[in-house]
């Protein structure tokens, strides 16, 4: 069908000699760059996790490359980077909405009043643990409950999300995304979605719904979709992981791509909650080192934030 269309556009052009199909502009050129401009996020999850990560995540803002993070509300120390924000309002946080609580001795509870959310407890009363524990046993109309009470919260505390995004990637489900588009949509937040590549449509596919449907539908609201997602960063030492984060970065196609980083000190704190904090560490000192800008700037790539995406949540393209 595309073939055949595309043949007749081009049939229409050479008999008219006037006819012009305009291109639809890219995400790069619709924030004001050149179509050929390399676009960066780095992303720090998971703050209001614990105090390591916070403090980790402000000085990674404050003097490293970290342009953009995001808040898991349900956590004990939201409050603290709720008071940052408040002092910070240019500082560009989202929320982090979370329908997991992952680690084994260290736990949260929903937001939203328990009675109303049972399918998002597990047999010890707080989130499940896994994505697919979640999946299966949380309805539509919990999640989006729950996440509407996070929102609400974190504004009660003084929050002003530049866009919203999911804790291990719970409501980028298919059978979550859409209320995860509606709910943010509702509070006019920026919620933070990707373009179909190949890899997720094949993913789609096999969780059983049609990734470059449910994407061509969004964009048509206008919502607005990341070119690309680095999530996985590889490497067991410093330097391993530093060259990973190089590569990708020197590897970056034009439009907007974001890195997701996951940062904490080195303390008693997050080495008690959380296997991975050796590597967390490491992205932290990566991300502070000066060396990685120098990097960035030399590779000619420019950094973003959601700040500046959000400019463009649910305006039609012009």
């Amino acid at each position: 069908m595309f073939a055949i269309l595309s043949a007749l556009l081009s049939c229409a052009v050479l008999l008219s000699g006037t006819t012009e199909i305009k291109a639809e502009k890219t995400l790069v050129e619709r924030l004001g760059y050149r179509a050929t401009d390399r676009l960066l996020i780095i992303h720090a999850d998971d703050v209001g996790m614990c105090h390591s990560v916070n403090m980790a995540t402000i000085q990674a803002m404050e003097r490293g490359v970290v342009s953009s993070a995001s808040i898991m509300v349900p956590c004990p120390w939201m409050p603290e980077i709720a008071e940052y924000c408040v002092k910070h309002p240019k500082a560009d946080f989202g929320l982090h909405l979370t329908l997991t609580s992952e680690w084994e001795k260290y736990r949260w509870r929903p937001v939203a009043s328990i009675s109303e959310v049972p399918g998002l407890l597990d047999s010890e009363g707080f989130i499940h643990s896994t994505v697919e524990e979640t999946v299966a046993k949380a309805s539509t109309k919990e999640v989006e409950m729950e996440i509407r009470a996070q929102i609400k919260r974190a504004k009660q505390f003084g929050i002003v999300p530049t866009h919203v995004d999911s804790h291990m990637g719970t409501l980028f489900t298919g059978k979550f995304i859409g209320s995860y588009a509606k709910v943010a949509k509702e509070f006019g937040i920026l919620p933070m979605m990707l373009e179909p590549t190949p890899a997720r449509i094949e993913m789609g596919k096999q969780l059983g719904y049609d990734a470059a449907k449910i994407s061509e539908g969004l964009r048509a609201q206008g919502y607005v979709l990341l070119d690309m997602l680095h999530e996985d960063i590889e490497g067991k030492t410093l330097e391993e992981r530093r060259d990973d984060i190089y590569r990708i970065i020197r590897n970056l196609k034009p439009g907007v791509t974001e890195i997701i980083v996951h940062l904490a000190l080195n303390d008693d704190e997050i080495q008690h909650i959380s296997h991975s904090w050796q590597r967390r560490y490491f992205e932290y000192q990566i991300m502070t080192d000066p060396k990685t800008r120098e990097f960035i700037e030399a590779q000619g790539v420019k950094l973003i934030g959601y700040r500046e995406l959000s400019k463009l949540a649910y305006q039609p393209q012009k």
